[in-house]
C-alpha cells in the first residue's frame, strides 16, 4: 500500500494548510481516494451544494476518478431544514447506486458564511469491484 496527498492544479486549492486529496493505491491494484471537506460559494445551501459537488468532481477527475466512484459521503449541515435542497442537488450529481452516506447538524464551520460541508470517499479499479452490488 501506498499513500500519496494531492492538491491537483486543476481543481480548486484548498484554503488552508491541508491535501485535499489521499490516494491509497492498495497492493491488489485499486485506489481508495480519500477527499477533504468542501464548502461551496453563494447565499443559499442550494448554491453551495452545487459548487461542493461541482469541486468534488473536479478532485475525482484529477486522480482518474468521477462522482460514480464514490463509496462514502459524509454531510455536515448547520440547519438540517435544509436537507431537502441540498438532497436535491446531490440527486442531479450522484445518479447510480447511492453511497453509505452520514448527515449530521453542527452549530458552525470554519468559514462563517458556510452552510454546507461535504466529503467523500471513492473506489476506482479493483477496489471499485470488490464493493460492487
Amino acid at each position: 500500500m501506498r499513500i500519496t496527498l494531492d492538491n491537483p492544479a486543476s481543481a480548486p486549492q484548498p484554503m488552508g494548510p491541508y491535501s485535499q486529496v489521499a490516494r491509497v493505491q492498495l497492493d491488489d491494484g485499486g485506489v481508495l481516494l480519500y477527499l477533504s471537506g468542501q464548502i461551496g460559494e453563494g447565499d443559499d445551501v442550494a448554491a453551495q451544494s452545487r459548487g461542493i459537488f461541482e469541486a468534488l468532481d473536479a478532485l475525482l477527475k484529477a486522480h482518474g476518478a468521477t462522482l460514480a466512484d464514490v463509496i462514502n459521503i459524509r454531510t455536515f449541515m448547520t440547519d438540517i431544514g435544509d436537507l431537502a435542497p441540498y438532497a436535491a442537488v446531490r440527486r442531479e450529481f450522484l445518479t447510480g447506486t447511492p453511497p453509505t452516506s452520514t448527515t449530521v447538524e453542527v452549530p458552525r464551520l470554519f468559514r462563517p458564511e458556510a452552510l454546507i460541508e461535504v466529503d467523500v470517499v471513492a473506489a476506482v479499479g479493483t477496489a471499485a469491484a470488490s464493493v460492487a452490488p
